[in-house]
């Protein structure tokens, strides 16, 4: 007997049993007749009760048991429903939207099986900013069909398709964490599942592929670099305002890209500023534009703005020691600054370049300076060749450039039972009694501790972020989403 047939004779058993209960409810009168209908009412509740149980345990069993893929936490409609508890995104951000793709909800799938044929969603693609000489702009369009700049463009192809491909990682890592951002939250937890999603999106393998540098967790005052040590058990809270800056990697291709969480809608005008005066950014960047001229846009739209705090009037100030960055290969900051300020640098961007346009504006001073307990650490990417003395040393910068090369890494990971990575250690890469090592390290030059910046105590600052290619015939924002 097929399972519909069972379902339809359950329905005919259940049917005559509930016309016995009326019959019997209707042959007595006066109070015995109230006592044996009320008898027939339970009986019949707890029988739709057992069948609902029933059902539900069904519907379990077909989701593979997973503990995240209960009935209330699937989305079986094939339609985004669920929206983010943070502000500061798009009106029409869903969570899951990338249930659109074919992706489960919570994402399970890794992104390659997503795309089998290898061709990875491309990314915003807007014509380059036009270049300004002597207060004149220059024309770029002729880029966009000129049939030797295309040519140079598909020779790209394959480099394309592995920044799209971390790109699209990025992308669903970031809708994931959306879901689960909240007061009430322990940072160094959300930073965990957040970096466990990643790896298992992007099939980490090393330094093929993997996160591109630790998860940013910075609070209020604090702009950039913060993320929870071991034992650090800080919560977010309602009126927190959270800058959430992570990485992903393939092939050492690095997409770079941050959104800013708060809850209460008084920060709105701080979140929006700064959004503002990312999108201004990347509208003006392009081939041959020179990067004073992008960073006087930037401060421009960035201190239009102003947002009333408990009764007082701040303008937004761009945090004027705080800049975007070229990408390079394994280099998360390649050489050149995008300055967010007014400057006198005349360096221009050039064909092939990838850029992190990134803007931070605050309510304090407009000025950061290096503070608190450090997480972030990074070998020196031209690191001299130093001699060193102590076995702890040597032992650690092994680990380090199996594991990490010349890509960002924290102390959590050190940690970690697989000392960063899975792949390159197993479960025996723990580094034990390790900080003396990392202080000499960082001593001689070869590493670099980045430790967390900051603003004056009591202000708000905020941050945007997006990662662009500069194609020889057009620009790709290739970090941009649905959400921001």
């Amino acid at each position: 007997m097929t399972e519909e047939e069972k379902d339809q004779v359950e329905k005919n058993e259940e049917e005559k049993e509930d016309e016995v209960d009326e019959e019997n409810g209707e042959k007595v009168e006066g109070a015995e007749g109230v006592v044996e209908g009320e008898a027939a009412a339970k009986k019949k509740k707890k029988r739709k009760k057992k069948k609902k149980k029933k059902k539900s345990a069904s519907n379990g069993g077909a989701g593979g048991g997973d503990g995240e893929n209960t009935a209330n936490n699937n989305n079986n409609s094939g339609v985004p429903s669920k929206k983010p508890h943070g502000r500061g995104l798009k009106e029409n951000t869903f969570t899951d939207s990338y249930i659109l793709s074919g992706q489960t909800e919570p994402p399970t799938i890794p992104i390659a099986e997503l795309f089998t044929d290898g061709n990875f969603p491309e990314g915003e693609i807007t014509k380059h900013g036009n270049p300004k000489y002597d207060n004149v702009f220059i024309d770029n369009t002729f880029r966009e069909t000129d049939a030797e700049k295309r040519a140079l463009d598909r020779m790209q192809s394959d480099l394309y398709q592995k920044v799209r491909q971390a790109a699209e990682v990025h992308r669903t890592v970031r809708k994931y964490a959306q879901s689960f951002i909240k007061p009430g939250i322990k940072l160094i937890d959300m930073c965990e599942r957040l970096e466990e999603k990643n790896r298992e999106l992007v099939q980490e393998k090393g330094l093929d592929r993997g996160i591109g540098f630790p998860t940013g967790c910075s609070l209020n005052h604090v702009a950039a670099h913060y993320t929870p040590n071991k034992g650090d058990d800080t919560v977010l809270q309602y009126d927190d305002v959270m800058k959430v800056d992570f990485g992903t990697q393939i092939d050492g291709r690095i997409i770079d890209s941050a959104w800013t969480v708060s809850f209460n809608p008084k920060y709105d005008p701080l979140l929006e500023a700064v959004k503002e005066a990312t999108n201004c950014g990347i509208r003006e960047a392009g081939i041959d534009v020179r990067l004073c001229d992008i960073g006087e846009a930037i401060q421009e739209v960035m201190e239009s703005y102003e947002v009333e705090l408990n009764g007082k009037t701040h303008q937004v100030k761009a945090i004027r020691n705080l800049n975007g960055h070229s990408i390079g290969q394994y280099q998360i900051h390649a050489g050149k600054s995008v300055p967010i300020a007014k400057s006198s640098d005349t360096t221009k961007m050039e064909e092939g370049e990838m850029y992190a346009i990134e803007t931070f504006g605050s309510t304090g001073r407009g000025y950061i300076v290096e503070d608190m307990e450090c997480s972030h650490y990074m070998k020196n990417f031209h690191a001299p060749h130093v001699p060193l003395r102590l076995p702890r040393s040597k032992k650690l910068l092994s680990h380090i450039n199996k594991t990490f090369g010349t890509l960002a890494f924290c102390r959590r990971w050190l940690e970690r039972e697989d000392g960063g990575s899975f792949t390159v250690n197993g479960n025996k890469g723990k580094q034990e009694k390790y900080m003396g090592a990392l202080k000499n390290l960082c001593d001689v030059g070869i590493v670099q501790a980045y430790p967390p910046l900051c603003d004056v105590k009591g202000c708000y600052t905020a941050q945007y972020e997006h990662t662009l290619m500069l194609r020889p015939n057009c620009k790709e924002i290739v970090s941009r989403g649905d959400d921001y």
